[in-house]
């Protein structure tokens, strides 16, 4: 493996590693900041080595190695607290008398520890921050995107959402957070805010704002997980288990999204026997388990209701859009977004009729926080083209191809916009 493909694989190893590697790293320094930039110098590391020496059997456990040795040797640079040179020795302790810097002997492969993970989301999620940059910063250390990414996620500007992750950092650091789970009244009021990082984070996997790839199954995999353990973790929270029917229900249409060459397939064009039958099962299970834990459904429980209607219809024609719009109001109402807004538009598109669904776009369509939201043009467009207002539809697909990041989904609007133009010339 040379060139192009080791780079390829690099990427991928970090993305998947990454999470694990500042994790551990945090639990051993106490210190947030330091463990990223630990690990950032174990990415420089690969990306000198491995392109001659190969990718490792375990890259994680390498990636660890590195960034573990470049933490003692920054302490020691530093001449810092020998309590904590101390405590990172004794971590180290298995890897005694290995000292190529090179090429790390995986056989002291590091044993990571899953819920290292769940305790760094807390972390970044501690009320010393405001609520932004507790998303924005477990985004960046949790789900392994950059920081354009979570801009794009968030709905922000790129170089405020760069301030606030290094801001988040320093506020850590002066305020001595422990790296530990909080228990009580305290964890209560920390759950709300771990469960819109995980949902963030498998939004982006689910439907990649850049990149080549539609769809990042990893980073969904990695948000079902840490949904899991944060359900284990908090049971009587009728949102955790919300939370993870959602993520489910929307992964077990995974295999139906894109094609065999990538390219992404809209719901109503998918195979539904792709769908995952087990995940639905178990999506099923776990909005059973969080409407017995509260008669009042929050914000997931009712995206997993949404989600649980598409899964329980044969088709696009059979599905119950009217049931689909009422739980989109009721979700507006209980948490008004923007974005909300706009899919509420698609329901009652569907349930109501293209004219209906216009009323509810255009209602938002001048909101700031939607400026560079694509989905909005091509979600108007699509309403316009039901009404034969073929030109108009174009304008809103070339609009929403030039804001779309990702390629292959800028490619399928460009598609829709020629088709668009097609039609448009049909009815000349």
């Amino acid at each position: 493996m040379t060139g192009p493909d080791v780079d390829e694989a690099i990427t991928t190893v970090w993305r998947r590693e990454s999470p694990r590697v500042v994790a551990g790293l945090v639990r051993m320094t106490s210190d947030v900041a330091l463990a990223e930039d630990l690990a950032q110098d174990a990415l420089v590391a690969a990306l000198e080595q491995w392109p001659g020496a190969g990718v490792p059997d375990n890259p994680g456990a390498w990636l660890m190695a590195v960034a573990k040795r470049r933490a003692v040797d920054a302490f020691r640079r530093a001449e810092r607290d020998r309590a904590r040179q101390e405590q990172l020795g004794h971590h180290l302790a298995r890897d005694t008398g290995k000292e190529e810097e090179h090429m790390p002997d995986l056989d002291a492969a590091v044993d990571f520890i899953e819920d290292d993970q769940v305790r760094l989301m807390f972390i970044s999620c501690h009320p010393v921050l405001p609520v932004q940059s507790r998303v924005a910063l477990t985004l960046r250390l949790l789900g392994g995107l950059t920081t354009a990414e979570v801009a794009r996620a968030l709905l922000a500007d790129e170089r405020a959402v760069a301030q606030r992750i290094v801001r988040a950092k320093r506020t850590l650091a002066s305020a001595h957070v422990p790296f530990e789970v909080p228990t009580g009244a305290d964890r209560a009021a920390r759950v709300s805010a771990v469960l819109e990082v995980v949902y963030l984070i498998f939004t982006e996997g689910y439907a990649a704002t850049a990149g080549d790839d539609w769809t990042r199954p990893t980073l969904c995999q990695q948000a079902i997980r840490l949904a899991g353990l944060l359900a284990e973790l908090a049971p009587t929270e009728a949102e955790t288990h919300g939370l993870l029917a959602l993520l489910q229900l929307q992964a077990s249409r995974l295999p139906a999204r894109t094609s065999s060459t990538g390219e992404p397939v809209l719901l109503r064009d998918q195979d539904r026997s792709r769908w995952n039958a087990l995940l639905i099962r178990r999506g099923q299970q776990a909005l059973a388990e969080a409407h017995r834990r509260s008669a009042t459904p929050g914000k997931y429980t009712l995206q997993a209701e949404i989600a649980a209607c598409h899964a329980r219809a044969a088709s696009v024609e059979d599905t119950d859009w009217r049931r689909i719009a009422t739980l989109y109001d009721r979700l507006a109402s209980a948490a008004p977004s923007p974005v909300v807004e706009v899919n509420r538009a698609v329901a009652h598109g569907m349930a109501y009729g293209p004219t209906a669904g216009l009323a509810v776009l255009d209602a938002v369509r001048h909101n700031p926080a939607l400026r560079s939201y694509h989905l909005l043009p091509s979600v108007r467009a699509d309403l316009l083209s039901r009404l034969g207002r073929h030109d108009e539809a174009r304008r809103e697909l070339e609009l929403a191809a030039a804001l779309a990041r990702n390629t292959q989904e800028r490619a399928l609007l460009q598609r829709r916009s020629t088709a668009a133009s097609s039609r448009e010339q049909d009815h000349d």
